[in-house]
């Protein structure tokens, strides 16, 4: 049994896995990517942008599109600084300076030798032109007295046949060298059948049947075993155009002396004709490869014709690469990524942590955190709203329970009246446990843990579950956010919305009796849904009308008589504009007088209509603070001045009081308290 399984052993084999993504990797986590994303919303982009940025950018511990775009185009550096095209030139000329070197040797020892001979060999040598394609082909008559001085020139012809070959079909350089006459009379044969093959299917006279032919008879000279004559073509052109482009790269001169030594190329003009012919129909076929490119190569490293074309397919797959990750193109798709490229050019892992973004996108689109909408765009789903506000709804949390010993704004309304509805438990609440609901949870996450509940059953913290509770009073709530410039120009837009977010997750999840109503205003005013206040991108909107927002909040206010008003405003700015009799917007810079009449008209009706009114100023100008302690005076309410960042915890601090019934700061002020201020120290629009 032992020795069995020694055998066993010894018979296994392992590999890299190849199958797809790895099916023991953890699932990607798109907690990272959805609060940043739901951040660039907030700021303005859209939905579809602000994903295609946290792709890009990458998150703490993965590598976004940019990082593998700044890979390729490093590797695509070091391909052109590192080599120059002078490879094959320069083996060339040192075959041949060996060549005649060794001759000169042989004439030198040669004592047999009629001097007469020997002094017009070595002139001979001696008057060789320096242009190493001009002095193989005065060789070629030459009679040569050393015979490893004529191996070393017959290499030069062998050497220029393989490097022309190895130019159209890789490896055919290693594979060709001390190649038999026969190896070379199969090539051509080769490429004659080759090129038959292409101008039957450039005329639509090819047929399946003489394709195999072919691969039965040449296969061996296509390793890449295409299918059919398309899959051939693909690979035959691209790295046809890539040898055209290295050609093109080339100098004047260095073009010059490869054509006049091609036709010593095995020694044949037929090759170099058949190839021709091979280039010519290759670029009828394939008329979209890049023909007419060009690199500036100026390295250290000669390439060889063979291995820098090469070199140029594998700069094409980078050009592809840096292509496919710019995501530029709207049809641009990152399923289009060429992870075999990837990890061609910059090894496993490059393609590793594409594959993950790939995978990362597609949860993203396929967890419910975003939609396609009627017009092709994406946008946030209510469930990705929901996760994002209760996240923002825990930090301000946070900041309140560090401020003033406030516990989670969960337990808001605990006093209430039971509601008949249940929520899981969370730390801070005080609330009555549900029972039933918690036993329940708990025999069920046994029966799905496979015990049986016969042999107990245990209580976890996530079984445990609160009966709700409803404040004993209705509060209507008017939420007046500005949104001129200078709020984005302050950087006061995102916590703008952050802080409108939270107020709406907290009144649509724990005070779901209650009313609010959105409203932004800047050169006018309007009720907005959440969607749109967290989707609105910032607009050079000369005018904060503050006249208009109350009126709308006023309205909303009447139209719930038995709940109790509480207005709530967020501004860094004094009125600038407000709504004539016709509807028309005014605008005056400083505010106009008659803009603040308007403004406090409206602040008067809201007081009359019961209102708890809190105002939030954003900025330190001395103009704007007298104006709204002023406004707040004059209707009992509460001036906050919080920094940004701290906006949310404000607003949704001052909501919690107004509905616990806690009274603004301040008292009453008189219309005299405005006099005066117009023209001095007024802020912004």
């Amino acid at each position: 049994m032992a020795r069995a399984n020694r055998r066993l052993t010894r018979g296994s084999r392992y590999s890299k896995y190849d199958g797809g993504p790895d099916p023991l990797a953890p699932p990607v986590d798109v907690t990272e990517a959805l609060d940043a994303i739901g951040k660039d919303v907030m700021a303005g982009y859209s939905p579809e942008n602000a994903m295609r940025e946290f792709l890009r950018r990458g998150g703490r511990d993965q590598a976004g599109l940019d990082d593998l775009a700044r890979r390729v185009a490093e590797r695509r550096r070091e391909l052109t600084q590192k080599h120059n095209l002078d490879g094959t030139l320069q083996e060339i000329k040192e075959l041949l300076d060996r060549a005649v070197l060794e001759e000169r040797k042989q004439l030198a020892r040669d004592a047999l030798m009629d001097e007469g001979d020997r002094a017009l060999a070595e002139i001979q040598l001696d008057s060789l032109p320096s242009s190493p394609s001009a002095a193989v082909s005065e060789l070629n008559d030459y009679r040569w007295q050393s015979a490893e001085a004529r191996a070393d020139y017959e290499k030069i012809k062998d050497l220029l046949g393989r490097e022309m070959l190895d130019q159209r079909f890789a490896g055919m350089k290693n594979a060709l060298e001390n190649a038999t006459d026969e190896d070379r009379a199969a090539i051509t044969e080769m490429l004659g059948d080759l090129n038959q093959l292409l101008d039957a299917h450039k005329r639509g006279e090819d047929t399946p049947e003489q394709f195999a032919e072919f691969m039965a008879k040449h296969g061996q000279f296509f390793p890449e075993q295409p299918e059919n004559v398309d899959e051939l073509l693909d690979a035959l052109a691209a790295r046809a155009a890539a040898a055209q482009r290295m050609r093109n790269s080339m100098t004047q001169e260095q073009r010059d002396e490869l054509d006049a030594l091609a036709a010593e190329a095995f020694g044949s003009p037929d090759l170099m004709e058949a190839l021709s012919e091979l280039d010519g129909q290759l670029r009828d076929l394939r008329p979209g490869e890049d023909w007419n490119g060009s690199e500036r190569m100026d390295g250290q490293d000669g390439l060889g014709l063979g291995d820098g074309t090469g070199v140029f397919q594998d700069i094409a797959d980078l050009d592809g690469l840096a292509e496919q990750l710019s995501q530029s193109q709207n049809s641009s798709q990152l399923d289009d990524l060429d992870l075999d490229a990837l990890a061609r050019q910059l090894g496993d892992s490059a393609a590793v942590d594409a594959r993950t973004i790939q995978q990362l996108e597609k949860a993203l689109r396929d967890n419910g955190a975003l939609k396609r909408g009627t017009d092709g765009t994406l946008k946030l789903t209510p469930k990705a709203m929901r996760q994002l506000g209760k996240a923002l709804l825990r930090d301000v949390a946070e900041k309140l329970s560090g401020r003033g010993g406030n516990r989670d704004v969960g337990q808001a309304g605990a006093a209430g009246e039971r509601s008949g509805a249940t929520r899981e438990w969370a730390f801070g609440d005080t609330e009555p446990w549900d029972v039933t609901r918690t036993i329940t949870n708990a025999i069920t996450r046994t029966a799905g843990e496979g015990r049986s509940a016969l042999r107990g059953v245990s209580i976890q913290i996530g079984d445990v579950e609160v009966q709700e509770t409803e404040a004993r009073s209705q509060a209507c709530v008017a939420l007046l956010v500005d949104t001129s410039f200078s709020m984005a120009m302050d950087d006061r837009w995102v916590p703008m919305k952050r802080t409108a977010l939270a107020l709406h997750t907290l009144i649509t999840s724990r005070f779901r009796g209650d009313d609010l109503q959105l409203i932004g205003f800047g050169r006018h005013a309007e009720v907005m849904d959440i969607e749109q206040l967290i989707g609105l991108d910032a607009k050079w909107d000369k005018g904060t009308n503050l006249h208009h927002a109350l009126m709308l909040a006023n309205r909303h206010f009447r139209k719930h008589p038995n709940a109790q008003p509480v207005l709530l405003i967020v501004t860094d700015g004094e009125p600038t504009s407000h709504l004539e009799p016709g509807g028309e917007v005014y605008f005056s810079y400083p505010p106009d007088p008659l803009t603040v009449a308007y403004a406090v008209r409206e602040l008067d009706a809201s007081m009359r209509l019961g209102a708890q009114t809190s105002f939030f100023r954003l900025g330190d100008d001395p103009g704007l603070a007298r104006f709204i302690d002023s406004m707040a005076r004059r209707v009992g309410g509460s001036v906050v001045a919080p920094e940004a960042d701290d906006l949310g915890a404000a607003v949704v601090s001052s909501y919690l009081g107004s509905r616990g019934g806690t009274p603004g700061a301040g008292g009453s002020a008189s219309p005299d308290d405005f006099g005066g201020m117009f023209g001095r120290g007024w802020g912004r629009w």
